[in-house]
């Protein structure tokens, strides 16, 4: 894992220089013009190195449904998604290795898996993933998600004291997490558990309050969506009597290992109680788009000083794993929300948000994120020669703001090359097509029976 990149392009902080990196033992070891070579020599000649960005938040087994989900607000889309979407094994691993491959190749080599748990089968379905992503060698942090409330919990006025019929009791449930621990924690290997309850609209108290202990006892970070839609925004109040920011600060949810997908309805107060308890916002812009959840107010958050990542979420409701697209989205969308174009993302603050954001909300920002000294060598590298970033003006510009399409030349994850001359070197990617071709059929139309059974009630409750 000994080896020194060539004349490539590195952004300063308001230029760019031409200049060698050495990486030994899997850490960035030197960053200066004319190195002694150390290790292999690469050839970085018109490339440009930058850290590896984060996804921070996906699930990865909707890989199966994508294209073909109704276009439902998430509450019916959701009981859509359990309606097709049950998974054997080999469905979940195949999957798993698709988001590793997509997330790699759009310059990502991190990755938050808010896994979606086959009943009686939670325990094989994380090894399942957990499989796939050594088999490719992404960094994976596995949040497997976990709910102990009934589906129809989740719209105001719903049954919220039923117990969820597809999964186990929360003593099990947390059983289950505890032992997924024991078995696949290992961060030094590139695998990290996180607790992830899906969050207020399907979860107990009990349930936070139990990831809360675990989380605390065993050092790993949390995960959960939070307010997706303007329904858990009403939900929250019904259950609360208050925001559900509010909720989560006062039973100790909320910290600088907490990271929290979409928010999309906070109030300004909501904003500063993240910013103070240090938590991090994954900004997910195409999936908010395609449920109509709405247009996260990230220049507030960025304003107030909250943590911000950026994450494509599951490949049914964005229908992709392009991690660029979900950058260049969810930086330009906001545009339209904020006059003061000061205020604006720039191409330089996107990538920092996906690569240190992404580190950060995940505590592992002393060890990746950034080109510095010391910290892992989870690098990626573009092929600036690559006809969608032509002709040649600013290289993140073109990266952030344009089509990029097969531009990653090389990736590298703790120093191993996974990504060589724009082909994944782990895995048979050709094979891999080859079986979600076999193992699916085309379809157009289906007919959810648990949308027919909730849409009155959601319509009613939601004033359509």
């Amino acid at each position: 894992m000994n080896f020194t990149i060539q004349n490539v392009l590195i952004a300063t902080e308001n230029a760019y220089l031409t200049l060698d990196v050495q990486v030994i033992d899997g850490k960035i070891a030197a960053i200066a013009p004319d190195l002694d070579v150390v290790g292999n020599t690469i050839d970085g000649s018109n490339k440009l190195l930058l850290p590896g960005f984060f996804n921070a938040h996906t699930h990865s087994s909707e890989m199966w449904q994508r294209g073909i989900m109704s276009m439902l607000p998430l509450e019916l889309w959701l009981g859509e998604l359990y309606d097709f979407a049950p998974l054997d094994l080999e469905k979940v691993y195949l999957s798993a290795l698709g988001t590793a491959v997509e997330t790699l190749l759009s310059g990502g080599t991190s990755v938050v898996d808010h896994l979606v748990l086959t009943p009686g089968e939670e325990l094989e379905t994380i090894a399942a993933a957990v499989r796939a992503y050594e088999e490719v060698g992404i960094r994976a942090f596995i949040a497997p998600l976990i709910q102990d409330r009934s589906l129809t919990a989740g719209i105001p006025g719903g049954e919220s004291n039923q117990n969820c019929t597809y999964f186990r009791s929360t003593a099990a449930t947390l059983e289950i997490i505890e032992e997924a621990v024991r078995q696949f924690h290992r961060p030094e290997a590139g695998i990290s558990i996180v607790v992830a309850p899906t969050g207020i609209q399907l979860c107990s108290d009990s349930l936070f309050i139990g990831c809360i202990e675990l989380s605390d006892r065993h050092d790993l970070c949390r995960h959960s969506h939070l307010l997706e839609t303007k329904a858990q925004e009403k939900l929250a109040q019904e259950k609360y009597g208050c925001t559900a920011v509010e909720h989560l600060q006062r039973i100790g949810y909320l910290s600088d290992r907490t990271s929290l997908a979409h928010c999309v309805w906070l109030n300004d107060n909501d904003i500063t109680i993240l910013a103070q308890t240090q938590c991090t916002v994954v900004h997910n812009p195409l999936s908010n788009l395609r449920l109509g959840s709405g247009i996260a107010p990230i220049l507030k958050y960025l304003q107030a000083g909250v943590n911000v990542s950026f994450g494509c979420d599951g490949a049914s409701s964005n229908d992709s794993q392009d991690l660029l697209e979900a950058i260049k989205i969810g930086s330009i969308l906001h545009n339209t929300t904020d006059l003061d174009y000061h205020n604006w993302i720039t191409p330089r603050k996107s990538v920092e948000m996906a690569s240190l954001g992404g580190a950060k909300g995940l505590n592992v920002a002393d060890k990746l994120g950034s080109l510095t000294l010391g910290k892992q060598a989870d690098l990626v590298m573009y092929d600036l020669t690559s006809l969608s970033l032509l002709p040649r003006t600013d290289p993140i510009g073109l990266l952030v703001l344009g089509r990029p399409i097969n531009v990653v030349h090389s990736a590298w994850v703790n120093g191993k090359q996974i990504v060589s001359n724009g082909q994944v070197n782990t895995i048979k990617v050709d094979d891999l097509q080859q079986e979600l071709f076999k193992r699916s059929q085309w379809e157009t139309q289906r007919k959810s029976p648990t949308v027919a059974e909730i849409e009155t009630h959601y319509r009613q409750v939601m004033d359509i």
